[in-house]
C-alpha cells in the first residue's frame, strides 16, 4: 500500500487505543503518517508508542449545545486544512455527524464507521428526526460506511441516510485483539462466585436492573459476590454504589486502566443493557478470555452470544429475566461454566479477530485514495 496521511477524528485516546491500536499499528508499520485528533484522556503514551501523533481537540462528547457542535465542526475543518491528509477515518457520533461534514467541506476522501446510534435514535420524535438528518449530512460523500450490526445498517437504509450506490460493509464490531485479550484459565473452585459488570455506569448499560438483582439473588445464594467496575456518568450512581457497598455483596472497583485481574477473578460478565450498541467490546473481551456472558438480547450484544453454549442471551429491561439467567448460572456445575467460556474464546477466535477489521480498513483506504 503506498504512504499516506492519514488522520483518525475519534472521542479520546482511552476509546483510541483500546479498539483501534492493531490498525494504528498496521498503518505505521506499513509506513504512513498517522495522527489521531481527539479528546486526550488515558493511553496517551501509548498511542505515541504505536508511532501516531496526537492532535488535542475538545470533542464534548456529552454536550447537546448546537452552538457547541458547531464549534466542533469548526475545529475539525481546521485539523484537516492544518494536516491535510489523504484519508480521513472517523469514528464515534460526533466526529462521525460533524467531521464528515468537515470532510466534505474541504474535499477530503473519508470513511465513516457506525459505532454505535446513540439514546437520541431510540424512539420516534424530533430529536430522532434531527439525529437522521445530521447523521445523513455526515455520511453522505463517505467513501465507504463501516456498520457494526446489521440492525444499525437497516436503520440507515429505511431512513434513506445513504446516498444512492454508496459503498457500505458489515464490520464484526471493532473486533477483538487476540493478542491482548488472551484465553485465561477458569477461576477455581473456591465457593464464591463472581459476578462482574463492566460498563460506564448509566442507567441505560443497565446498572439498575443488576444492582436490584444481585439484591434478589444474594438472599438465597449468599456465594453470589457482584462486582461493578467502570465510570460513574451520573452522580447519582457515586452515591448509590456506596450504599450498596455496604451490603458486603456489591463491590465497587471503579474506572480501570488493566481489566486483566477482574476478568481473571469473574466466573461470569453481566451486560443487561438497552443502550444502542454498535457492538459490545466489553463482551468480546470476555469471551476472549473464555468467560461465559448474561447480556441483553439486542442489537450489538446478541451477535457476541451464542444462547446456551457460549453464554445467556434475556429481554432487555426485564429484571426477572435476569434473576433467572443468574439463577441458571449458579446452578450449573463449574465444568459447564468453564466449557461456556472456551465456547465462547473459540467463537471470538473464528468471528471476531480484530485483523478482519485491519484488513478491511487497508482495502477501504486503497480504495478511497483512488
Amino acid at each position: 500500500m503506498k504512504k499516506r496521511k492519514i488522520l483518525i477524528l475519534a472521542n479520546d485516546t482511552t476509546y483510541t487505543y483500546n479498539l483501534r491500536d492493531e490498525m494504528i499499528r498496521r498503518l505505521v508499520e506499513d509506513g504512513n503518517d498517522v495522527a489521531v485528533a481527539c479528546q486526550p484522556l488515558l493511553r496517551q503514551a501509548e498511542l505515541r508508542e504505536l508511532g501516531a501523533r496526537l492532535i488535542s481537540l475538545e470533542t464534548n462528547r456529552h454536550g447537546k449545545n448546537p452552538l457547541s457542535d458547531l464549534g466542533l465542526l469548526a475545529r475539525f475543518r481546521k485539523v484537516i486544512r492544518v494536516e491535510r491528509p489523504d484519508v480521513v477515518l472517523t469514528y464515534n457520533i460526533k466526529p462521525n455527524v460533524y467531521g464528515g461534514m468537515a470532510c466534505r467541506m474541504t474535499g477530503t476522501p473519508y470513511i465513516v464507521n457506525i459505532t454505535g446510534l446513540g439514546t437520541a435514535v431510540e424512539h420516534p420524535g424530533f430529536l430522532q428526526n434531527i439525529t437522521v438528518r445530521l447523521y445523513k449530512a455526515g455520511v453522505a460523500g463517505a467513501a465507504c460506511v463501516f456498520f457494526q450490526n446489521e440492525e444499525n445498517r437497516r436503520f440507515f437504509r429505511e431512513r434513506r441516510m445513504l446516498r444512492k450506490n454508496a459503498r457500505q460493509r458489515l464490520l464484526p464490531g471493532s473486533g477483538v485483539s487476540l493478542r491482548q485479550h488472551r484465553a485465561m484459565p477458569y477461576p477455581p473452585k473456591d465457593g464464591k462466585i463472581h459476578f462482574l459488570f463492566v460498563a460506564r455506569v448509566m442507567a441505560e448499560k443497565g446498572i439498575d436492573l443488576y444492582l436490584s438483582a444481585a439484591g434478589r439473588i444474594h438472599e438465597k445464594h449468599p456465594e453470589a459476590m457482584f462486582h461493578i467496575c467502570g465510570r460513574c456518568d451520573d452522580e447519582k450512581y457515586e452515591g448509590l454504589l456506596r450504599e450498596a457497598g455496604k451490603a458486603g455483596f456489591i463491590i465497587y472497583h471503579g474506572e480501570q486502566k488493566d481489566m486483566a485481574p477482574f476478568f481473571e477473578m469473574a466466573h461470569c460478565i453481566v451486560h443487561p443493557s438497552y443502550y444502542p450498541e454498535g457492538m459490545s467490546n466489553v463482551l468480546l473481551e470476555a469471551a476472549a478470555h473464555c468467560r461465559p456472558i448474561i447480556a441483553a438480547d439486542r442489537a450489538g450484544c446478541r451477535e457476541t452470544v451464542n444462547d446456551g453454549e457460549t453464554g445467556i442471551l434475556i429481554p432487555i429491561k426485564n429484571e426477572d429475566a435476569l434473576v433467572n439467567a443468574l439463577e441458571q448460572f449458579l446452578a450449573m456445575p463449574w465444568d459447564r461454566r468453564r466449557d461456556m467460556g472456551l465456547a465462547g474464546r473459540a467463537k471470538v477466535e473464528r468471528e471476531f479477530d480484530r485483523q478482519i477489521v485491519v484488513k478491511a480498513y487497508t482495502e477501504e483506504i486503497e480504495r478511497a485514495y483512488h
